[in-house]
């Protein structure tokens, strides 16, 4: 079994549309990103290696054409009960992933088909849910469907913390005159996952950066970055840069970061604040969809090292 076929006509950069596919856990409908998805198999148990004292919920690696992937039981790590359709002759399905320069398994109950969705339409969960919930970022309705978008960074961050944001302590010590000139700098920040943007804020403060504003989605980032240009516009400023830097996500609900970057290189005109992007699906071909839109630069999710060497690059901060 291979990717289910897709729409032929290709999304272009920067519209705010995705393409999920919509999978089964139990009974319950879920969705991810289709450009994380690499290939479907079906579940072959003689294919698995079982890991000693490994999580429940981690089968162990599957060996799939000469290579081993490790492979997460999906209904087991989410505790998805299948009210009452136990008894059903299940063929269970594997979804092969690529992100954070990883390949990952991810074993499912069924998968339906591959919708067309414009990140609009992606209600984040609310936030008294998304705390103890952090494993969805939102929910989309189709077809009277309430179909919950997994995140699948999050899932395998329970199981290895450090694929996420890697190691912390790779980023190099700052002193204080490096200090300084990062504590000038006014940075927006665009992430809607809740975990990954408390760690990233508390690094880059470490790392010197204090002047920093996050937001949960790329929709209320833009909609402060309007408000800043209007305040200097009623305060009769020529502020060619009402901020000096931009980090942001890509999967994000209501404005995705291709569609925030491309906004304020174009709609906005603000050319030449550079704009960074850091997100789990940076591999070549997204790397031509960042360029498309005007991005500055990219690093993955577990490259927060380099990220900071990129900002510090565009900041015009010498070491």
């Amino acid at each position: 079994m291979t990717k289910p076929e897709k729409q032929e006509i290709l999304l272009e950069s920067g519209t705010n549309e995705m393409e999920i596919i919509e999978f089964y856990v139990g009974s319950q409908p879920l969705g991810i990103n289709v450009q994380k998805l690499k290939e479907i198999i079906t579940y072959d148990a003689s294919a698995l290696t079982v890991i000693p004292d490994s999580p429940p919920a981690m089968l162990g690696v599957l060996m799939m054409r000469g290579s081993t992937i490790p492979l997460i039981d999906l209904r087991a790590h989410l505790n998805q009960r299948d009210q009452g359709h136990e008894e059903q002759d299940q063929r269970p399905v594997v979804l092969v992933c690529e992100f954070n320069h990883r390949i990952n398994g991810f074993k499912i109950d069924g998968v339906n088909q591959i919708h067309r969705i414009s990140w609009g339409d992606v209600q984040p969960l609310a936030d008294f849910i998304g705390q103890y919930r952090p494993r969805f970022t939102g929910s989309v309705n189709i077809e009277g469907r309430e179909i919950l978008i997994l995140d699948l960074e999050y899932v395998v961050s329970e199981f290895d913390p450090d694929s996420v944001l890697g190691d912390p302590s790779e980023v190099d010590e700052h002193d204080s005159d490096v200090a300084t000139l990062r504590r000038d700098k006014r940075i927006l920040m665009a992430e809607d996952s809740s975990i990954i943007r408390s760690n990233l804020e508390k690094v880059f403060n470490d790392a010197g950066f204090e002047g920093l504003e996050v937001f949960a989605d790329g929709e209320s980032c833009y909609e402060r970055i309007l408000e800043l240009k209007k305040l200097a516009d009623e305060a009769g400023e020529n502020l060619q840069q009402p901020f000096n830097l931009l980090i942001s996500d890509i999967e994000m609900p209501k404005m995705d970061g291709l569609t925030l970057c491309r906004r304020v290189k174009e709609t906005l005109g603000y050319k030449d604040i550079p704009v960074l992007l850091f997100s789990s699906l940076i591999n070549p071909p997204m790397e031509v969809k960042c360029d498309s839109v005007g991005a500055d630069g990219y690093a993955s999710k577990p490259e927060v090292a380099k990220l900071i060497n990129m900002m510090d690059h565009f900041l015009g901060i010498e070491k």
